[in-house]
């Protein structure tokens, strides 16, 4: 009878594993409630993906885009194709802070105006002028376009008085961006002192972190005393 009785709870057991466990996810709010770029990612097809849009959620309007990038997020649209895209002018002087994007290549296209880029590839391109990194340097104008290769460190900057306006395309949803020197600096001293050789000294460190910009894009000041928009020092 006392083996009967363990078989009987293992039996039992069994059928309560198979059935739906009692979660908070079975405790959740409906479907139709999550986010419209969290039902599309639940959608069992791509047919039922289009049931769930309208024909104005095919529209994405960079004029009322705070941050001109086009993500799932922001344009629910693209789930699934695996693509997003970003329109940014670049006021004079303007740099794009050194980064990264961790989960696509980038094609970067100049539409107006004249943009300089440059990164570094991989570990290990080495410029064999000089036997050190390599850096890939581009003066792009209208209707030019160069890649970034996915992990590639660049930024680019508009050297001249006047706006550029420029277009990037990725083969993600959510490419993503880090800023490296940000990034970097958030590390602790004991990691930043000796990553940059001993050069920087730990009480400089902090000093470091106030200067460095923190946003995406900012001017450069040099630039701007050079197109008289600025007074040097001021």
């Amino acid at each position: 009878m006392h083996c009967n009785s363990i078989a009987a709870t293992i039996l039992g057991l069994s059928a309560l594993a198979t059935a739906a466990p009692f979660s908070m996810t079975n405790q959740s709010t409906p479907i139709s409630t999550l986010s419209l770029t969290a039902q599309l990612q639940l959608a069992d097809t791509a047919l039922d993906r289009y049931q769930l849009l309208t024909d104005q959620d095919f529209v994405f309007n960079y004029n009322d885009s705070a941050t001109g990038l086009a993500t799932r997020k922001s344009f629910p649209a693209l789930v699934g194709t695996g693509a997003s895209m970003a329109i940014a002018e670049f006021g004079p002087c303007a740099m794009a802070s050194l980064h990264i994007h961790p989960r696509s290549a980038e094609l970067f296209l100049v539409v107006s105006g004249q943009i300089t880029t440059e990164m570094t590839l991989e570990s290990g391109a080495i410029d064999p002028s000089t036997g050190k990194t390599r850096a890939v340097r581009t003066v792009l104008g209208p209707r030019q376009m160069t890649v970034f290769p996915q992990g590639a460190f660049h930024t680019q900057i508009n050297t001249e008085c006047s706006p550029a306006l420029t277009v990037a395309a990725f083969a993600d949803e959510d490419a993503g961006a880090s800023l490296v020197v940000p990034q970097t600096l958030g590390l602790g001293d004991d990691f930043v002192v000796p990553s940059f050789g001993g050069v920087i000294k730990g009480e400089d460190v902090e000093i470091l972190r106030g200067m460095v910009p923190q946003s995406a894009i900012f001017r450069v000041e040099e630039c701007l005393v050079k197109c008289g928009m600025k007074k040097r020092g001021v």
